[in-house]
């Protein structure tokens, strides 16, 4: 039990602090303008619409948070090595 919560504390931990870093490299992304900022803010915003919808029904059929947490920070992960590219 305590190393599940261990584990659920360290992986959300991590997610603020990969989330804080693919937040910095999209702004600096999106004060450079033109069509990539463009294309940058709009994958932004609807990402997150899809990504809510995806963690509610998660939830609701009975998901776990681990299990959860594991993908948002995958699609986390994801994103900031698109962006450092």
């Amino acid at each position: 039990m305590i190393n599940a919560f261990a584990k659920l504390s360290f992986d959300t931990a991590m997610l603020v602090l990969e989330s804080q870093q693919v937040i910095g490299l999209r702004m600096a992304k999106l004060a450079l303008g033109g069509p990539a900022a463009m294309h940058e803010a709009n994958r932004m915003v609807s990402e997150k619409g899809f990504a809510f919808a995806e963690a509610a029904t998660h939830m609701a059929l009975g998901g776990s948070t681990d299990a959860m947490v594991r993908k948002v920070r995958r699609t986390v992960r994801a994103n900031r090595k698109r962006l450092t590219k």
